[in-house]
Parts: structure tokens; C-alpha cells; sequence
């Protein structure tokens, strides 16, 4: 899968976000998303994925060349797009076992109970999970950590081609961190890419990125290899900000 994001322009109750991203990313590969607060990574995320209360204003996102604006999220869900979220939410009524399962059912339509539950079993393992959790309403009364785990196991169990991570890190301890990563490096491979959206280097060196991109005031403005995150980690963005940065009159005329 090849997604490819050209010129987007966003905005969310009459203000601008995003102004004019570009950017490429390709299943099989690990990119990371940095950025100070406000750059406008988590509209990226929501705009890729169909959130209704944003309103894309300019350019396009193709998913191997098809322009995927127009689709439901469902549609682009089962293009095999995932998003995590920064804020996962809770389904009173909805047990973890009978979401995963209806998922998988519309991901891939023809599975076994039997072999799905085998499988469902063995990721909470791999996950450091309670099994009872496959009883409990989604993320409902879920820790933090509880929450993001099983952002991964959704991924394990759908197995998209290309996943968002929206600061899926945020809020861990070191332990969960290093969980949530195993679980990213699990898939890490063949069809599956990942886009990890995130402030802080730590994660990055538990699942080591193929591309770091760096976003400012809604554009992503460079990208490099992994030594640009130790670049940010060691001097923050002030830097990104001196070389980048424009006038505010500018971006306005954008608007």
C-alpha cells in the first residue's frame, strides 16, 4: 500500500490546520511524525481516517492512487487503513471479545470462532493482558496503559496494511511502553507499515523508524533518518522554528 499526501489543506470550525502537507509513506515501512504542539499531526491523523468535523479545504489523499477523501471511514477502513487512538473511547454494552470478533468478521469474513479466539488468546498473551478482559465493555474503566494495549490488540487482530498511531505512547510507563512497541514490531514487515505520531524519542527506540518527518504549522517541513529524532531529542524545535518558521501574515493569506 502507498498512501500519498498531496497538498492538504484542513481546517476545524473555521480555523486552518493543515496548510498544504505532502508526504509519502509506503507499507513495509516504519515513519515517524514530530512536531511541537499545534503543528497539526493529530488533524493529519483524523483527516486521513474521515473524522466528519474536519473539513479538508485543498489536495488530495491517495491510497495506490485512488483518492480516498470521498469515502466513509468504514470504506477506508476496509481499505485496511487503522487508526490509534490518541484517546481511545469507551463502549458500555460491547464486550472486547464480541468487538474484536464483529471486526475480524467484516476484515476478512470468513474466519472460525474456534481459531479466532486461539488467536485472540495468544496476542493478550504476547500483550501481557488479563484474559478476563475479553469479558469486560471496551476500555471501559481501563487504565491508560489498559487502553492503549488494546489499541494493539485491535492491530494485531485486524492486521492492517497501514497503521496511524496518534501519540499511542502518550502516558505510558516504561513497561507498557515497551509492550505497545513489541506489539508494533510483531507486525513490522512485509505488508504491514505503520506512521507513529508522537513528541518524544523513547518510543522510537523500541521500534525504530525507516523515515522521521518533522510537521510545522501544518506542513511537514523535513525528513530524515533516525538521527533526526536524536536531533530534536538534543535540541528541541527551536531550531525547526528559526528555519522554517513564517510570518503569521503568511500563513493567513493561506486561509
Amino acid at each position: 500500500m502507498v498512501i500519498e499526501v498531496k497538498g492538504l489543506e484542513a481546517k476545524i470550525e473555521e480555523k486552518q490546520i493543515l496548510n498544504g502537507v505532502d508526504l509519502t509513506l509506503k507499507s513495509g515501512e516504519i515513519h515517524a511524525l514530530m512536531g511541537p504542539n499545534g503543528s497539526g499531526k493529530s488533524t493529519l491523523s483524523n483527516v486521513i481516517m474521515g473524522h466528519p468535523a474536519y473539513e479538508v479545504t485543498g489536495g488530495e489523499v491517495l491510497v495506490d492512487g485512488e483518492n480516498i477523501l470521498e469515502m466513509e471511514v468504514d470504506e477506508r477502513a476496509r481499505l485496511g487503513l487503522y487508526l490509534a487512538f490518541q484517546y481511545p473511547v469507551e463502549i458500555p454494552g460491547v464486550t472486547v471479545g464480541r468487538f474484536l470478533k464483529r471486526a475480524a468478521e467484516i476484515r476478512f469474513e470468513d474466519i472460525k470462532a474456534k481459531d479466532f479466539i486461539k488467536e485472540l488468546r495468544g496476542n493478550m498473551d504476547f500483550l501481557e493482558m488479563d484474559q478476563q478482559f475479553i469479558n469486560r465493555y471496551l476500555n471501559e474503566g481501563f487504565s491508560g496503559g489498559e487502553k492503549k494495549r488494546m489499541e494493539i490488540l485491535q492491530m494485531l487482530m485486524l492486521k492492517p496494511q497501514f497503521a496511524v498511531m496518534d501519540e499511542t505512547d502518550s502516558g505510558l510507563d516504561i513497561d507498557a511502553l515497551k509492550v505497545v512497541a513489541k506489539g508494533v514490531n510483531k507486525l513490522r514487515g512485509g505488508s504491514f507499515g505503520a506512521l507513529i505520531i508522537t513528541h518524544y524519542q523513547r518510543i522510537l527506540e523500541h521500534v525504530k523508524p525507516d523515515v522521521v518527518h518533522i510537521m510545522y504549522k501544518g506542513r511537514v517541513v523535513t525528513s530524515g533518518g533516525e538521527e533526526l529524532a536524536h536531533t530534536l531529542e538534543a535540541e528541541g524545535y527551536e531550531w525547526i522554528r528559526e528555519k522554517y518558521g513564517a510570518p503569521d501574515d503568511v500563513l493567513e493569506e493561506r486561509r
